[in-house]
């Protein structure tokens, strides 16, 4: 079923990451609510609160991208 509220959404493949860098879990897809790109490092959340960027039209996701991350510091 094509559901309008997905028109013009941009969706990408996310593989989650450590905090080490290795891969966990297995590749997810996300609405992308921040314009990240291609091998960009992203924060996402999950459930019912994937909707919330897209506030009032709220597209049935369960993934959504929220942040872009500029550097990790594991010191």
């Amino acid at each position: 079923v094509k559901d309008p509220r997905f028109t013009g959404a941009t969706l990408l493949l996310l593989q989650p990451v450590a905090a080490q860098g290795e891969a966990v879990d297995r590749v997810l897809v996300a609405l992308d609510s921040v314009g990240a790109g291609a091998g960009e490092h992203v924060m996402f959340v999950r459930g019912t609160e994937a909707a919330y960027p897209f506030h009032p039209s709220e597209p049935p996701t369960d993934a959504t991208i929220v942040g872009i991350v500029d550097r990790w510091n594991l010191e």
